[in-house]
């Protein structure tokens, strides 16, 4: 009985450890986005510094589930939610390379002068960051139905990218002079889209975590 209240109270303290690494991640998107729109170089370059703090924790908190599979001797119910934690951290930290990758290309754009108004780009952040949250919750509550729901959601930010992307297209047609810019912004777009696919795979994740099967949702 001892061993079981161990157990559950050090897979808290891991949960605890991804919601954590979560929140770095958001605040990288944030930040990454915040850095494009105000061209703002150091921003843009501490994100990138920034990144291997992330890189880490998931390193500890790999290390943290390995030393809980060998000490606890988990149940199979156990050990599917040890699994499913470290999938989830692999797909945390791969959004946080997207915010790294957007905030290098922030760097590549140095003080040119913007395209356009960033509208759409934001709001692709701020729905990817909603979303991210949202799964991490749905992991601590083991909240299957919720998980179910974000994965919906992931339709809203591949519209935004192809709306991004068709204007982005016109400019170009219009003025080849602009085809670098419109790239660069296309690259950070396709980043948050890609994002958002990564906090799908996070829900597909907490849905076999809930119910024991593995499947791949496709919206």
């Amino acid at each position: 009985m001892e061993m079981r209240t161990t157990f559950h109270k050090k897979l808290r303290e891991i949960q605890d450890d991804v919601l954590a690494m979560g929140s770095m991640t958001q605040k990288a998107i944030t930040n990454s986005v915040e850095a494009l729109k105000r061209r703002d170089l150091d921003m843009a370059n501490r994100i990138v510094a920034d990144d291997t703090e992330i890189n880490s924790k998931r390193f500890e908190i790999e290390e943290k589930c390995v030393e809980l599979i060998a000490t606890q001797q988990p149940m199979a119910t156990d050990l599917r939610a040890i699994v499913c934690v470290l999938n989830i951290i692999t797909e945390v930290e791969r959004i946080a390379d997207h915010a790294e990758g957007i905030a290098k290309i922030v760097i590549m754009i140095g003080d040119e002068p913007p395209l356009k108004p960033l509208i759409d780009i934001p709001r692709m952040a701020d729905k990817t960051n909603d979303m991210l949250s949202r799964s991490l919750d749905a992991l601590i509550g083991r909240d299957a139905h919720a998980a179910k729901q974000i994965t919906a959601e992931d339709d809203e930010v591949d519209n935004l990218y192809n709306q991004v992307f068709r204007e982005l297209l016109v400019f170009m047609m219009e003025d080849p002079r602009t085809i670098t810019r419109a790239t660069r912004l296309i690259w950070v777009a396709h980043n948050l889209e890609r994002s958002a696919d990564r906090v799908t795979n996070i829900c597909e994740r907490v849905i076999y975590l809930v119910t024991g099967k593995m499947t791949e949702i496709r919206n």
